[in-house]
């Protein structure tokens, strides 16, 4: 955040600044089984009066005394760290997760919660989509858009006209989309689209960044791991009647256990720029997870995997008009491992989940590697096995992406207006200009809610 504070030129994005939204935002609470979780994680660095539940996991893994004893024994990169969510990242510890009660914990169940719902001001229409924000006059000199395009769950095109603003939330893939078929984008490439140009703004859909994603995996001894539960339909439906009546059990939890963040050390980094925001932040994360944790899941064995993600992407995407058809999908590049920084970086995370597993706290326990990372041996085979297994883990943002007001670059100002236009501004990721060096999720709450701020300090009652 401070990156966006600097680029921006609004301290009011800094990390120091933002604190205050992050403990609006959090409600941490007890995990679902009431262990205790002295030492798992430091409560001075957490919100307990927010909206949205964050917790430790509810159920224990069979692998948590050897992730703990793995993590003592090799020390340095993986040495524990009490609370990754205090600013000091890097190590491993507990994963946190936006679980309350057994149950996930996110913005719908938090922010479209019951009694928000029901406030007379609001009005949720569901199962319509957008299609355009429209162009409804000129206002000190700018063309304003105050009126909104959508379509309903029958088909037929409504239009809406906002008395002050239209605030665009749809995301780093649904935001730009929208700009550009309401003619803000690049001047050519909406004319070759078949769209009128109506502003000319460039970086609309451009700077999409996202965290690229592999899986390490490795099979094990025991049969005691989430892949008997995902092979076997009368534990899994076990399972969920335990979860069903009890909100208990196994499926209170993610498949990943543990997180670790590290950064690559200074003969790997070179004489490369630095992408990450300051020289103790990580470069990647790996997660601990007690069996296959993504799609293909294996219809048969045991297994334990590590997941790797490139936490300062260098390489930038885009999302495009595939036609003028303003309900057509977009086309999305994300770009995944497209410099070489990025590819250096994952290939350090395999190259350290190998590490952790190969402790002799697993001896016993970790049979083999497998999935192809059997082959994956050097640099080469290495990176080879990446370009065949890596996907998203679905984090994008930077495609309406802020910069200081008045800079050339950037779709919004500092306080979310879109430039070179009036009556419309963003409030979603796609205004993030550089992805966080972490699971984005947190980041995204605490911009809504900065952004209602700025909103409100607009229009003071």
């Amino acid at each position: 955040m401070t990156a966006t504070a600097s680029v921006t030129g609004d301290q009011g994005w800094s990390w120091n600044s933002m604190q205050q939204y992050f403990r609006k935002n959090e409600k941490f609470t007890p995990p679902q089984d009431g262990h205790n979780i002295t030492g798992q994680f430091d409560p001075a660095v957490h919100g307990f009066n927010g909206i949205n539940s964050v917790s430790l996991s509810g159920f224990p893994s069979p692998t948590d005394g050897r992730v703990m004893n793995a993590s003592a024994e090799l020390g340095g990169d993986f040495k524990f760290n009490l609370d990754y969510n205090s600013g000091s990242e890097l190590g491993l510890g507990w994963i946190q997760l936006t679980i309350g009660g057994g149950m996930r914990s996110s913005s719908s169940s938090a922010y479209l919660a019951p009694s928000f719902l029901a406030r007379p001001n609001l009005h949720v229409v569901v199962g319509a989509e957008v299609s355009r924000v429209i162009k409804t006059g000129v206002k000190n000199g700018l063309p304003t858009f105050n009126s909104v395009e959508f379509r309903s769950d029958n088909g037929t095109l409504i239009q809406l006209t906002a008395s002050k603003e239209v605030i665009l939330s749809a995301g780093s893939v649904g935001t730009p989309h929208i700009l550009l078929n309401s003619g803000i984008g690049d001047t050519q490439a909406l004319t070759a689209a078949g769209v009128t140009p109506l502003v000319d703004l460039p970086d609309v859909g451009e700077n999409l960044s996202d965290h690229p994603f592999g899986v390490a995996a490795f099979t094990v001894s025991s049969n005691n791991t989430i892949d008997t539960l995902n092979d076997n339909a009368v534990l899994m439906n076990q399972a969920m009647q335990q979860w069903e009546t009890e909100k208990t059990g196994p499926l209170v939890n993610s498949v990943a256990t543990h997180l670790m963040f590290m950064r690559l050390n200074g003969s790997v980094l070179g004489s490369n720029p630095d992408p990450a925001p300051g020289p103790n932040s990580p470069h990647y994360e790996l997660l601990v997870a007690d069996g296959i944790p993504v799609p293909p899941l294996p219809t048969e064995g045991n297994f334990i995997a590590g997941g790797a993600v490139v936490l300062n992407p260098t390489s930038r995407g885009s999302v495009k008009l595939r036609t003028s058809n303003p309900f057509d999908a977009p086309i999305i590049d994300p770009a995944l491992l497209k410099t070489d920084f990025d590819r250096v970086v994952m290939r350090e995370a395999i190259k350290s989940i190998k590490k952790f597993y190969a402790a002799s706290a697993w001896a016993g326990y970790v049979m083999a590697p497998t999935g192809g990372l059997e082959h994956a041996v050097d640099d080469a085979s290495i990176d080879e096995y990446n370009r065949n297994t890596t996907q998203t883990i679905f984090h994008p943002v930077g495609t309406a992406s802020m910069s200081a007001k008045g800079a050339n670059g950037g779709v919004v100002d500092p306080d979310l207006r879109v430039k070179k236009v009036g009556g419309l501004r963003v409030v979603d990721a796609s205004v993030i200009p550089f992805i966080p060096s972490a699971h984005p999720q947190a980041a995204v709450y605490v911009f809504g809610e900065r952004a209602s701020d700025l909103i409100k300090a607009t229009y003071p009652q």
